[in-house]
């Protein structure tokens, strides 16, 4: 009987895992694809350690990417260490700022809307804006 089992259970485990690789896979592909449509047209320039924070008429997450957007013409890209988990599902982001600036070390939190409970920490590592051609 558990020569039976084993194999079933292995089996089954192994499945959900690669079914699981194949998700993030997918997710991730969708993720550079939306970023790709978001930015289309601008040109990347310098990285920048800090942003005005006053500025920013609005922001997008796509991923572990935070777009804060100036104008249509301009918008910043701040990649994030990753442990923003509940930037995909559209939590609310409570950054701790000092000063009038929000720069790249600065703690983001992310905070699910109903229950209010914490579902991340992470960082930006820089500020990136890409800018409409002249």
């Amino acid at each position: 009987m558990y020569r039976f089992i084993l194999p079933v259970v292995l089996l089954c485990a192994g499945t959900a895992a690669l079914s699981s690789d194949h998700g993030v896979a997918a997710r991730k592909a969708a993720d550079r694809a939306k970023l790709d449509k978001a930015l289309a047209g601008l040109l990347p320039g310098k990285p920048q350690q800090c942003l005005d924070a006053r500025d920013a008429a609005g922001t997008e997450r796509i991923g572990n990417t935070i777009l804060y957007k100036q104008s249509r013409r301009l918008i910043y890209r701040a990649d994030t260490n990753g442990g923003c988990y509940g930037l995909d599902r559209g939590d609310a982001i409570v950054s701790q700022q000092f000063g009038s600036q929000l720069c790249a070390g600065d703690p983001i939190r992310t905070i699910d809307l109903l229950s209010h409970i914490p579902s991340g920490v992470c960082t930006i590592r820089s500020f990136v804006p890409y800018r409409a051609p002249k």
